[in-house]
């Protein structure tokens, strides 16, 4: 065992100096003549302890993240289910169609319409049965529309004056979907065929046929379709071009139902 040295001086008188008293200490001198030096360090209580506060921020923080990701993704799904696409879609093409479509391009007074009623596989057009004003509801509803350009050389004839559509696009519901057919619609002079032909019967071939929704339901006792009438007709052509949709799309996940009810209005009135 190693001690350090200690030395004192005393005060003394030598040669008329005075040398005052004075104490001082030598540390110990290793083996090698080095001085010790003792390193820092952390106790293995203190090591414990950060591990252990370390871990429950992690932990907080993992937890945070997790529960905003999953929020995150239930926000998502519930925006982007398919039945909110559908509602969409149905909205935005039921409303296109009916806007650009010729209001004229059915001949009410011989018995043609655009609401219809459907029975198997029959088309049957919906008439008035009252005088007034009276609302008809039916299962499917036709709009007929220009789908070429107006050209220099009116080459599709369309300033013809019976030229008053040349497609059409059938919206209907067949095993609880709602589909809508689309193709060419034939007029001359003596009237239109476009989906059905004059009078009802089984629909036309279509050139394209798209699924709008499925799971679709319509209420009970009326029609996916109506229109107003006027007087047991639609005579006044500036007040029944309005057309109505009233559809309810259910999720076959979670029962969860959305309900579609817009309007459309047959802006087009061609010949004047």
């Amino acid at each position: 065992m190693r001690q350090s040295m200690k030395f004192i001086l005393r005060s003394t008188t030598e040669n008329g100096f005075k040398i005052q008293n004075s104490k001082f200490e030598i540390p110990p001198i290793g083996r090698r003549g080095f001085t010790r030096h003792t390193s820092g360090g952390f106790t293995l209580v203190e090591l414990t302890v950060t591990m252990v506060v370390s871990l429950i921020l992690i932990l907080t923080v993992g937890v945070v993240l997790v529960g905003g990701q999953r929020a995150w993704q239930w926000a998502y799904e519930t925006a982007n289910k398919k039945i909110k696409q559908d509602a969409e879609a149905v909205m935005l093409v039921f409303g296109n169609m009916g806007r650009k479509s010729n209001r004229l391009a059915f001949n009410y007074p011989v018995g043609e319409s655009p609401i219809y009623n459907v029975t198997g596989n029959v088309f049957t057009p919906v008439q008035p049965t009252g005088s007034g004003e009276e609302v008809v509801f039916g299962d499917a509803v036709e709009f007929r529309y220009w789908d070429v350009e107006l050209d220099k050389n009116d080459t599709h004839d369309l300033m013809e004056v019976w030229k008053k559509a040349t497609a059409y696009a059938l919206f209907y519901l067949e095993d609880n979907k709602l589909k809508v057919d689309y193709g060419p619609c034939n007029c001359t002079l003596a009237g239109c065929v476009g989906a059905v032909s004059l009078g009802g019967g089984t629909k036309n071939t279509p050139t394209m046929t798209r699924v709008l929704a499925e799971n679709v339901t319509a209420d009970d006792g009326s029609g996916a379709f109506s229109q107003t009438t006027i007087s047991g007709s639609m005579p006044n052509r500036d007040r029944w071009g309005s057309i109505r949709i009233n559809i309810t799309i259910t999720d076959p996940n979670d029962g969860e139902t959305i309900k579609v009810m817009t309007a459309t209005l047959m802006r087009n009135l061609w010949p004047r």
